[in-house]
């Protein structure tokens, strides 16, 4: 039985209460973006309708198109699309910054505190956990993308070259959609973009932004905004880079550090999962900024607190800038909370330019194969970036010492009862996290 009732289109969201919203979603958004996508749906969509089904679909649709965190910057270009450029801006600002300073916060207790044996108890059931996690985001996103054999063998090629060649990330994601936009002139079909998220037949009634609503003045395309953002846009990011340059020379610890992120924020492509091998790359490696355990530790920490997952390069910043003792010795906390801010401000910072040069012009290419078809290539190569990452996290996890260290039989235990927990039962994965958490302290209680 079927009722029906007239359900009015609310009348307006003030931009103070959007504000107010955005602020909220910044404490809350645990679950990693598909966690912080389904509260916005949930949210937007259906309780406050401020936006239709269908156009919360398509702002996600293009995000997905974008490198960088695909939750922050749905957020940006909801709010964007409400209340314009600074609404983009409030909305994922407030995304993000709850996640900086509660980082800052961890991570400060985990470097002062990290040798106490509880905390070690702790971290030690985490880190498994955490490999699984890894484990099931490339499970998930192969389940989602591999849909032929063109798109399996470019994961597997993707995961030798990684694994085998150590070829820097970039380098992968370059060919990937090389080899997409090839493939949707020679086999369109191989390269069909598989939806993100399928449209939904749920009708919540009628939105602030409509299916029909016009599309603002400010969401309708102009050479002259275009070019004006994108000179703001550079003259805060060359700016903050020049005043590094100016300050401390081009070898210095932040300034590096802002080159670096810059370059990160450009190739995240398929999610925070699929950049940490570049991180790793270049903070473990070549940077020297923290070591693989504190990189899988780091990981632990963006697990658990809220914000998108990517804010795990706060957690490498600040390690950097405390290990290389940046403002002296007697500063350390002054020169890990600089390496956050600058990991952050210059990660997001293409996210905002995205969103706002990019999002006028996404209606013109909607559909077109050959504009998805490189992202569709990426995607897969992705997958096996994302397991050479598992692969990289078990080995530190079970043989921490190395292969001639003795086998840690009750972390492989911890993993697979967190990947069954997640695969089978679906546990969400803050849960999956707290559980192994107390598992590892109570385990070491017993030691």
């Amino acid at each position: 039985m079927s009722t029906e009732k007239t359900i009015e289109q609310p009348g307006s969201a003030p931009f103070a209460e959007a504000l107010i919203y955005w602020l909220k979603l910044g404490f809350i958004s645990f679950g990693g973006p598909a966690g912080q996508i389904s509260m916005m749906h949930q949210e937007l969509v259906e309780k406050r309708r401020w936006i239709s089904e269908h156009r919360f679909l398509h702002a996600l649709n293009y995000t997905m198109v974008l490198p960088g965190p695909e939750a922050q910057q749905l957020a940006t270009y909801i709010g964007w699309l409400m209340h314009g450029v600074w609404g983009g801006i409030a909305a994922g600002v407030l995304f993000v910054l709850p996640s900086l300073f509660i980082l800052i916060g961890l991570t400060w207790v985990y470097l002062v505190y990290g040798d106490v044996p509880a905390v070690e108890g702790i971290l030690y059931g985490i880190k498994p956990a955490v490999t699984a996690i890894v484990v099931f985001a490339a499970y998930r996103i192969g389940s989602r993308a591999l849909k032929n054999n063109v798109l399996r063998a470019m994961a597997v090629l993707a995961f030798i070259a990684i694994f085998a060649f150590d070829v820097p990330f970039p380098y992968i994601v370059l060919m990937a959609g090389i080899i997409g936009y090839l493939g949707s002139r020679i086999a369109p079909e191989k390269f069909q973009a598989g939806g993100h998220h399928g449209s939904s037949k749920d009708s919540y009634g009628p939105a602030l932004i409509d299916d029909d609503t016009p599309i603002p003045d400010h969401a309708r395309f102009k050479w002259s905004r275009f070019v004006v953002y994108l000179f703001i846009g550079l003259i805060i990011g060359g700016g903050a880079m020049a005043m590094l340059l100016t300050n401390y020379g081009w070898d210095h610890t932040l300034t590096q550090m802002g080159w670096f992120f810059t370059k990160a924020a450009l190739v995240t492509f398929g999610g925070a999962y699929a950049v940490l091998p570049y991180v790793y790359q270049g903070g473990v490696e070549n940077y020297q900024w923290l070591t693989g355990t504190q990189m899988i530790d780091g990981l632990a920490l963006g697990e658990t607190t809220p914000g998108p997952l990517i804010m795990v390069v706060a957690f490498v910043g600040f390690v950097g800038g405390w290990t290389k003792e940046i403002f002296g010795p007697e500063a350390l906390l002054i020169s890990g909370a600089a390496g956050a801010s600058i990991a952050t401000l210059f990660t997001f910072l293409p996210s905002f330019l995205f969103i706002l040069l990019g999002g006028p012009l996404v209606e013109a290419t909607r559909g077109d194969v050959k504009f998805t078809a490189p992202l569709t290539g990426i995607t897969a190569a992705v997958v096996g970036v994302v397991l050479n990452l598992a692969v990289f996290f078990a080995y530190h996890v079970l043989w921490p010492e190395g292969f001639d260290s003795t086998f840690e039989w009750f972390s492989a235990l911890i993993g697979a009862a967190a990947f069954i927990a997640l695969f089978r039962f679906k546990v969400g994965i803050v849960t999956v996290i707290g559980a192994c958490a107390a598992i590892g302290l109570a385990y070491s209680l017993l030691l």
